[in-house]
Formats: C-alpha cells, sequence, structure tokens
C-alpha cells in the first residue's frame, strides 16, 4: 500500500473521519455557553458511564474482533496478536501514566512525577493521555480499511469515528464546564475544552500516514488500540463514574453508550 492515501481522490472520508472526533469534543465544550449552572453530579455520573460505554463496545467490536479475523486462517492461534496487542495497548497507557504529571478532572492530587506545571497544563496533560488512544483508534481502523483488511471497510472505519465523536460530546462538557465553574470565561472554558480532542486528529493522521509501515503488524496495532482505550476505562472512567452517589446512573449510561455503539459498528459495517 503506497503511503499516499491523503492524495487519493477518495480521501474526503478519511478527512471527515478524522475531523469527526473533534467536531463531537467541540460539541459538547459549547455547552458552556448553553447552561448557566455547573454540570450536575447525576449527569455527569450518567456522561461517564456512556462514555465508558462507546469505548469498550468500539474496543471490542471494531478492534478487538476485527483482529482476530485477519488471522482467522490460523485457527486457535489467531488469538495471539490480539492478545499481545491488548496487553501492549494496556501497558503502554500505564507507562505514560506513570511518566506524566497530570491531574484529572475534580481531584486536587497530581498524578506522576513530581512537576512545578500549572493545573491546566496537568490538566491538559491528563485529556492527552485519554483521548490518545482514541484517536489512534480511529487512525487505525481507517489504515485497516484502505489496506482491505477482513472485517474492516471504510463504513465500519466511520461507524468508529462516529462513535468516539458520539461519546466526546459528553467528554468536553465534561472537561469545559468544571473550567467555566472554576471562573473561567466562556470562551477560554470553550476553547481548552476543544482542544483537549485537537490530539485524537494528529494521533490519528499520524497513524494513517504510517501505515504502509504497519500493514503486517496491523492485527497487533488494532488490538493495542484497544488495550489503550480499555485502560482509560478501567484507570480513569469507571472509577470516576462509580464513585459517591449517583453510581447507578453511570451503570444505566454505559449499557446505553455501549448499545449504541455496537448497533452504530454493526449496521454501518
Amino acid at each position: 500500500m503506497e503511503n499516499d492515501y491523503l492524495c487519493r481522490k477518495n480521501s474526503e472520508p478519511l478527512i471527515i473521519g478524522l475531523l469527526i472526533p473533534l467536531l463531537g469534543t467541540m460539541l459538547g465544550a459549547s455547552f458552556v455557553f448553553l447552561m448557566k449552572d455547573a454540570m450536575s453530579a447525576r449527569m455527569q455520573k450518567s456522561l461517564l458511564g456512556f462514555a465508558s460505554g462507546v469505548m469498550v463496545a468500539a474496543s471490542v467490536w471494531s478492534l478487538l474482533i476485527p483482529a482476530m479475523e485477519m488471522k482467522a486462517d490460523e485457527g486457535a492461534w489467531s488469538v495471539v496478536p490480539a492478545a499481545v496487542g491488548f496487553l501492549l495497548g494496556m501497558g503502554f497507557l500505564l507507562l505514560i501514566d506513570e511518566l506524566t504529571p497530570h491531574l484529572h478532572i475534580g481531584t486536587d492530587t497530581p498524578e506522576g512525577p513530581r512537576s512545578r506545571l500549572s493545573r491546566t497544563a496537568m490538566l491538559a496533560l491528563a485529556v492527552t493521555i485519554h483521548n490518545l488512544p482514541e484517536g489512534m483508534a480511529v487512525g487505525v481502523v481507517f489504515a485497516g480499511a484502505e489496506d482491505g483488511a477482513a472485517g474492516l471497510s471504510l463504513a465500519s472505519a466511520l461507524a468508529v469515528s462516529i462513535g468516539i465523536a458520539i461519546q466526546n460530546v459528553p467528554e468536553g462538557a465534561i472537561i469545559s464546564m468544571p473550567m467555566r465553574a472554576a471562573g473561567n470565561s466562556k470562551w477560554k472554558s470553550f476553547i481548552i475544552g476543544s482542544l483537549s480532542g485537537a490530539v485524537e486528529p494528529v494521533g490519528a493522521l499520524a497513524v494513517v500516514l504510517l501505515a504502509s509501515l504497519m500493514t503486517p503488524a496491523l492485527p497487533y496495532l488494532l488490538a493495542f488500540a484497544a488495550g489503550a482505550m480499555f485502560y482509560v476505562v478501567v484507570e480513569e472512567l469507571i472509577p470516576e463514574a462509580s464513585e459517591g452517589k449517583h453510581s447507578n446512573l453511570s451503570t444505566i449510561g454505559f449499557a446505553i453508550g455501549f448499545v449504541l455503539m455496537m448497533v452504530l459498528d454493526v449496521v454501518m459495517t
């Protein structure tokens, strides 16, 4: 496969697919102009659960299953690339989490090594860690669709992009609303919330541009992106959604997000 995909006639779906998740984040960040008060705990729990459900479903249906289908001719060994890639993705995010100073929303205690970075900078790093695997997931499914990988098509790649964008709407709101509640202006809160999703198209584009080098390892890369997203869900989203009151709302949100992404992937495949 040539490494000039962006120059081809059918590059429009790719460009749109890479930008859709960012547009979802911007839409969510725009809630600062629509809501006068800080986001309620009930709403935040529901949205965190919803985002978790979307990410888990996307990881299973759009990443892990295609990774195994690509090696279906190897019988029982077809699970090896998915298993190895998944564990590497989890380990990679764990390493980044340990080595990067960052601050999660709703907490005052930074994680990672000590740093003199500002609270805003550490919050931005936390969001970057969160969004990086999502961008990788979008990029790798588009690369797989272009390569004609089993179980992957342009429609399924767009389904992943739309699914990530849907879960980015509440994510953008969860980031921008606390910024506004902390005393920042609406525009500053909106810009910071929107920029939190900028790493996704950048990461996705990097994966696509390196597609020709990744073709033999595509099953591993699909599973790698799945493992990275699972790490974010298990380490960050679910604990935040389950803490304190109204955790049942996050469970309902998870179910809705999971089913929505599952249906979206199947219908658009």
